[in-house]
């Protein structure tokens, strides 16, 4: 076995099941204890739990789709990983339309905050 493999099982694990986000190749270069430690604390609500694997990559998808994160990697990365987990296309399409929620909140902040400073400014 080689170095990396006995030092590294998350790392490892994470590139043997396609679960790999190429920007770590980056922090497993520069340190790759700080990126095993991150992998094992990333894999704790993956290997344990009792929500089936496909409901967890759907929250996946949710939070990559989500408007304060937009990370197309992981949503691609997240689909793929939840129809292999037996998702159909329409839980991950409910679950991308259920996300676009999130939008709603801009306003929720922006409008009161607006009204506040045409009332101070007098306007």
């Amino acid at each position: 076995m080689s170095k990396d493999k006995q030092s590294y099982p998350h790392t490892q694990m994470h590139r043997d099941k396609g679960d790999w986000n190429p920007l770590w190749e980056q922090f497993h270069q520069l340190d790759p204890d700080f990126l095993e430690a991150y992998l094992a604390f990333r894999n704790v609500p993956q290997s344990t739990g009792p929500l089936e694997q496909k409901y967890k990559e759907l929250i996946l998808i949710a939070i990559n789709a989500a408007t304060t994160h937009l990370y197309q990697p992981g949503v691609r990365r997240h689909i793929q990983n939840a129809l292999k987990a037996g998702a159909t296309q329409e839980e991950i399409l409910e679950t991308i339309q259920l996300t676009t929620v999130m939008g709603i909140h801009s306003c929720n902040l922006a409008i009161p905050i607006l009204l506040e400073e045409i009332e101070k400014s007098g306007v």
